[in-house]
């Protein structure tokens, strides 16, 4: 019983930070303040009640909707708060409560803000990935079970590697093909993971996008041109490293 008790706390504890998500994701976007003003409606800018402000059970009872305007709210927060939720559970059975938990609770944070600025905007913000490369490289060197020189290298062959492939398909194709965004994710994930972990999140990233980027261009009637943020997916492949890593690092030859 008490374990059950734990573990909701931790989906609570995670569907409350995606609400605050949320709030990042929308006003990040806009070059606005996180912190002020209080959280209001997107549409008629009124002020949220609190009770209008509880993780996924109000936007259910609203049925979608604002109370005051009653334009429809975007599912995107109910998802927010439901990935984060569930997050923080996997993370908890995975670390306990501990240091690593609240760190790698707050590196997969960060990826869940990327990927749905990326998703909304195609872009990466670099008041995201600048302070994270060296924010996540200490909080790995002093607490993560990744040593110095695999952050290091991280950085290097994460930032560097993929600034290389950019330069390459940007001369050979004549066109931008990986942003700057991307590229600075990139040593960022290298920065928490390690070096070993960016073969892993390329290859699955580039699986992924080439997946559902062909799909979208099917059901949209677009062709090759049609752009699709890259981000997501490098953020997908290196949670379902954090949680997969050890199992696959033998496939992919990396002992």
């Amino acid at each position: 019983m008490r374990g059950h008790l734990v573990s909701i706390f931790f989906i609570v504890f995670g569907a409350c930070v995606g609400s605050f998500l949320n709030v990042c994701i929308y006003r990040i976007s806009e070059g606005k303040s996180i912190i002020f003003p209080k959280s209001f409606c997107p549409n008629c800018s009124h002020p949220i009640r609190f009770y209008d402000n509880i993780p996924i059970i109000s936007y259910l009872v609203l049925r979608g909707e604002c109370r005051d305007c009653h334009k429809r709210i975007s599912h995107r927060y109910p998802v927010v708060e439901l990935t984060t939720a569930l997050l923080s559970l996997l993370l908890f059975w995975k670390y306990g409560l501990s240091f690593q938990y609240f760190f790698a609770f707050l590196f997969v944070c960060t990826l869940i803000i990327i990927t749905f600025i990326d998703l909304e905007h195609q872009i990466i913000p670099d008041v995201i990935t600048l302070p994270g490369i060296p924010l996540f490289f200490l909080l790995t060197f002093f607490f993560m079970d990744i040593s110095f020189l695999d952050s290091i290298l991280g950085i290097l062959i994460g930032g560097g590697g993929f600034y290389l492939i950019a330069i390459v398909y940007q001369f050979v194709t004549k066109k931008e093909g990986i942003g700057g965004g991307d590229i600075k994710l990139m040593a960022m994930l290298g920065a928490f993971l390690g070096w070993k972990s960016l073969l892993f999140i390329l290859l699955v990233s580039s699986l992924l996008g080439s997946i559902i980027g062909i799909s979208m261009m099917i059901m949209h009637g677009k062709d090759l041109k049609y752009a699709v943020p890259f981000g997501p997916f490098l953020s997908i492949a290196a949670v379902a490293y954090m949680f997969l890593g050890k199992y696959l690092k033998g496939i992919l030859f990396l002992r």
